[in-house]
């Protein structure tokens, strides 16, 4: 399915504008089945020298009755147009597991299109664009099979996960989010000049340190590489580290403007 240009404003794939009172702003990719409400805590943390603006995905949230997207350049296409339109000044683009892949692939396609590049991209929990190895095809599974790999990655509730009639509604969402994982096709381009920061949990048993490490291959610079206590969802127990990252970006880009 082609989404309309109706479908692809920044309101509808960002929300509400607001205001953008901060120094930066933040478009923040999810997870696979991740909704934006799981990012409260990062506005408000990051408020207000940061905006956080948390992609919401079809087929959930806000959007629950909208066909989830399965293909990664159909996406990749609509989130590209909506930072563009809603990005008013500098940014920062952060994705999380699947959410990396696709701020990595959302940077590429802004500079195919000549628009403005954020000041860093930030990736979490993810091997690289080219060194990556789907391990398995959860895509593939039974709505009992994906459950349980829900329950593996430990990031959905129990509660939510025992709710059938609940998870018959969000399941085709969560199918359609490992497939754009699992069957992306990695397409060569130049290196990014943007500056590429990697974080990573140190028991993350979903990523290999070493195929992490080919994020070097698509970046001018060499990557920064930040390590956290923790599994493949270290995020939520270092979120505060994290925003104070972010800042200090936006402030070394500040200054160096200045």
């Amino acid at each position: 399915m082609l989404l309309a240009m109706s479908q692809v404003s920044g309101g509808r794939w960002f929300g509400p504008a607001g205001s953008s009172t901060g120094d930066a702003q933040v478009f923040v990719f999810p997870y696979a089945g991740g909704v934006a409400a799981s990012f409260a805590q990062w506005q408000e943390l990051a408020a207000p020298e940061l905006s956080v603006q948390v992609a919401l995905m079809p087929g959930r949230g806000a959007r629950l009755h909208e066909a989830p997207v399965d293909d990664l350049p159909e996406l990749v296409d609509a989130l590209a147009t909506a930072v563009i339109e809603r990005a008013s000044g500098p940014f920062l683009l952060a994705g999380h597991s699947l959410g990396a892949l696709v701020a990595f692939e959302v940077t590429r396609e802004l500079r195919r299109r000549g628009a403005p590049a954020p000041l860093a991209l930030l990736v979490g929990g993810a091997e690289a664009p080219q060194t990556r190895l789907v391990r398995r095809r959860v895509h593939d599974l039974d709505d009992a099979g994906l459950v349980e790999a829900l329950r593996d990655f430990g990031a959905t509730p129990v509660a939510l996960l025992a709710d059938r009639d609940l998870m018959e509604l969000v399941l085709p969402a969560v199918r359609a989010d490992f497939a754009l994982s699992e069957r992306y096709v990695y397409r060569p381009e130049p290196p990014l000049v943007v500056p590429v920061h990697v974080l990573l949990g140190d028991r993350d048993e979903h990523v290999d340190p070493d195929r992490a490490a080919g994020w070097a291959r698509e970046c001018v610079t060499e990557p920064l590489r930040h390590v956290f206590p923790g599994g493949h969802f270290f995020l939520s127990d270092h979120l505060p580290e994290i925003i104070d990252l972010m800042r200090h970006i936006v402030a070394s880009h500040t200054a160096v403007a200045d």
